[in-house]
């Protein structure tokens, strides 16, 4: 399946000002925003036109060289998210607090410089709050700093990268059919939990329910009907694999965030050094002698095609 078409033509379903207004007002109606109609009628046009510029950024980004790659992914995905936080908050923009990125990255040594060890820090204000309060919940990120390799491992697409370049495998592949899961039972083991435990943990991580079926020493099942691509927590979605997995190092501080908001950090960053690190970013791609060649390669093969997928899938549950 080309995921990357049909995403496009998914949100193509929205670029009319009939089911566009139509949807804006279902979705302020739940939130019980004031005037609803006025609103969403208000907001339909933008919220159009950030999708369709958002989808010519990514139509033109995947035409271009890798040099200027992650310029035109962060900006497409920025106009994707601002499209999304319209539909959860009609006010957007609000001030010109909100039109910021929401983050920074520190100031870079010229000598031995790593991408997988830079790290970025969240702001108060800015995009990234809008997204992470609005539309996943989340509060209280001001101030946390978190490394590339701490975003890239969490992404289920790399657990094969990790494997070769590192030795290490961060993912276990984890059944579903219908909307039971099935973990394999050495996960308790090595969490050093029992099986109640080991459900407590996942419903403080993912913010889900999930009521044990079966347990026999090779797996259990737990029954949870609200999981999704989008879901904050150990569990991931593996897209060209159409599989869910299951994050192995649970003490890492990304586990937390919903997948968009780990591309959004990701792509900020590229974006960044792609712009202002010219030196370093044109000698990464023409000397290949890091890992951090192959890393970047990957992550913006797979963002390319998944980052519009996930917001098309958050978009399309509130249908």
């Amino acid at each position: 399946m080309n995921y990357h078409e049909n995403t496009w033509d998914t949100l193509s379903l929205f670029y009319s000002t009939a089911s566009a207004q139509t949807y804006l007002k279902k979705n302020y109606t739940k939130l019980n925003i004031e005037d609803p109609d006025v609103k969403s009628f208000d907001n339909c046009y933008p919220f159009i036109y950030y999708l369709e510029q958002g989808q010519t950024y990514y139509k033109q980004a995947s035409h271009s060289p890798i040099s200027i790659k992650p310029i035109l992914l962060f900006y497409g995905f920025v106009q994707l998210l601002k499209a999304c936080v319209l539909t959860v908050n009609p006010y957007y923009p609000e001030s010109s607090l909100v039109l910021s990125h929401g983050v920074t990255t520190r100031k870079r040594k010229k000598q031995q410089y790593e991408f997988l060890k830079d790290e970025i820090k969240i702001q108060k204000n800015g995009l990234l709050t809008q997204v992470s309060e609005k539309m996943f919940h989340m509060k209280h990120l001001e101030g946390e700093r978190i490394t590339m390799h701490d975003l890239l491992v969490h992404l289920p697409e790399l657990h094969t990268s990790f494997q070769f370049l590192t030795g290490r495998s961060p993912f276990q592949t984890i059944q579903k059919e219908d909307q039971n899961f099935s973990f394999p039972s050495n996960l308790l083991s090595r969490f050093h939990m029992s099986q109640d435990r080991f459900v407590q943990y996942l419903e403080s991580k993912t913010k889900a329910t999930f009521n044990p079926i079966r347990f026999d020493e090779k797996k259990f099942l737990l029954l949870s009907e609200s999981i999704t691509c989008n879901q904050p927590g150990p569990i991931r979605y593996h897209l060209p694999k159409k599989q869910f997995t299951f994050f192995l190092e649970k003490d890492l501080q990304a586990t937390d965030f919903p997948e968009p908001l780990i591309h959004y950090l990701l792509l900020y960053n590229l974006s960044m050094i792609a712009r202002y690190e010219i030196e370093w970013w044109y000698e990464l791609l023409k000397n290949l002698d890091s890992n951090d060649y192959p890393f970047i390669l990957q992550f913006l093969s797979i963002t390319e095609i998944k980052g519009p997928y996930l917001l098309k899938e958050w978009l399309m549950d509130r249908a």
